[in-house]
C-alpha cells in the first residue's frame, strides 16, 4: 500500500498531535512524574481555598529557590500580614463575603517558602511541571486526575520507603564516620598531659579540684554544665538556661554516671564521653548525631 506525500504528512501531524495526550496518560508517566503529581495534589488540599490568592508563577519560582538553598525575600512582619490576609480571605470565601486586597505575587512567595521547606530533600524525586499540574488539578473539582486515589497512595508509599532507606543509609554512613573520628581523637587525646582514661574508655581532666563529698549511686546531684561535640558546636548548657540541672546519678547516660560519680563537690571536670557511654547509634535529636563523642565541662555544686 502506497502513501502520498500529503497523506504521510497528515499522518505525522496526527501522531504529533496525539503525543501530548499520550504523555498525560497516568500509565505512561515516569516515577518522578507520578511523585510530582502526587505532591501537587497533596499541596492543593493543604492550600485549598487560599489558592486563588496565590500567584502560581511566584509560588513555583520560590519553591525552586528554596530547593536550591536560597532564602525567600519576605521579612517576618510582611509574612505575618500576608498570612492574616490569606486567612481572612479563606473565611470570606466560605461565608460569601467581600475579600481583602493583597499582593498575589507576595502571597505566592509566602506559600512557596512554606511548601518549599517541606519539600527540601525531595528535589531529585519529583518533576516540577507535574507538581504544578497536580496542584492545578487538585484545586479544580472538575479536573480529571491523571492518577486515582489508589495510585496516589501507592506512589506515596513507595516514595516514603525510598526516602526512608536513603536517610537510613546516610545515617549509617555518618555514624561510621563519627566512630572513626572518635577513635582517632581519643587515641591522641589520652596522650595530652592531664587527661586520664578510665577502663570504660571515658576520658577526663580536672579543671578545678573540689573538697566536698563524692556522690554515691542513686543520689541526686546539682550541676552546672556545657555540652559540645568534637567540632565545638554546643548542644546543651545549664548555664545558658540560667539554673543548675538536678538529676539522679543513675538517670543519665553512662558517661555522666561514671564521670560525675568521681567528682567531689566543688570540682569542675572536663569529660570526653565516647559514643558507647553516651547516646550511641541512635543519637539524640537534631543536636547529637549518631555515634557522637560528647564533651562536657561539668561543675558539681552539691549532692542531695
Amino acid at each position: 500500500m502506497k502513501f502520498s506525500l500529503r497523506a504521510l504528512v497528515a499522518l505525522l501531524v496526527a501522531v504529533l498531535a496525539a503525543a501530548p495526550v499520550l504523555a498525560q496518560d497516568g500509565a505512561s508517566l515516569s516515577e518522578r512524574d507520578k511523585v510530582g503529581y502526587m505532591l501537587g495534589q497533596d499541596v492543593a488540599r493543604d492550600i485549598g481555598p487560599g489558592l486563588p490568592d496565590v500567584d502560581l508563577a511566584s509560588f513555583q519560582k520560590t519553591i525552586e529557590q528554596v530547593l536550591a538553598g536560597g532564602q525567600p525575600t519576605l521579612d517576618a512582619e510582611e509574612a505575618k500580614r500576608l498570612s492574616q490576609a490569606l486567612m481572612l480571605n479563606i473565611g470570606a470565601r466560605k461565608a460569601g463575603k467581600p475579600l481583602v486586597a493583597l499582593d498575589r505575587a507576595k502571597a505566592g512567595i509566602l506559600a512557596g517558602a512554606n511548601i518549599g521547606r517541606r519539600l527540601v530533600g525531595l528535589g531529585d524525586e519529583f518533576d516540577m511541571p507535574m507538581f504544578m499540574r497536580g496542584l492545578r488539578d487538585g484545586a479544580n473539582p472538575g479536573a480529571k486526575p491523571l492518577l486515582d486515589q489508589a495510585q496516589i497512595d501507592q506512589v506515596r508509599t513507595a516514595l516514603s520507603a525510598r526516602v526512608g532507606a536513603a536517610r537510613e543509609a546516610q545515617r549509617k554512613a555518618q555514624g561510621e564516620a563519627a566512630l572513626k573520628q572518635e577513635q582517632e581523637f581519643l587515641a591522641k587525646n589520652k596522650l595530652v598531659k592531664g587527661v586520664f582514661t578510665t577502663p570504660t574508655g571515658l576520658q577526663y581532666m580536672v579543671l578545678k579540684q573540689g573538697g566536698g563529698v563524692r556522690p554515691k549511686p542513686g543520689q541526686r546531684v546539682r550541676v552546672h554544665y556545657v555540652g559540645t561535640l568534637l567540632d565545638g558546636s554546643k548542644f546543651d548548657s545549664s548555664i545558658d538556661r540560667g539554673e543548675p540541672a538536678v538529676f539522679g546519678l543513675d538517670q543519665v547516660i553512662k558517661g555522666w554516671t561514671e564521670g560525675v560519680g568521681m567528682m567531689p563537690v566543688g570540682a569542675k571536670y572536663r569529660l570526653w564521653v565516647p559514643a558507647a557511654l553516651g547516646y550511641g547509634e541512635r543519637g539524640a535529636g537534631a543536636g547529637i548525631p549518631p555515634n557522637s563523642t560528647l564533651v562536657f565541662d561539668v561543675e558539681l555544686l552539691g549532692v542531695e
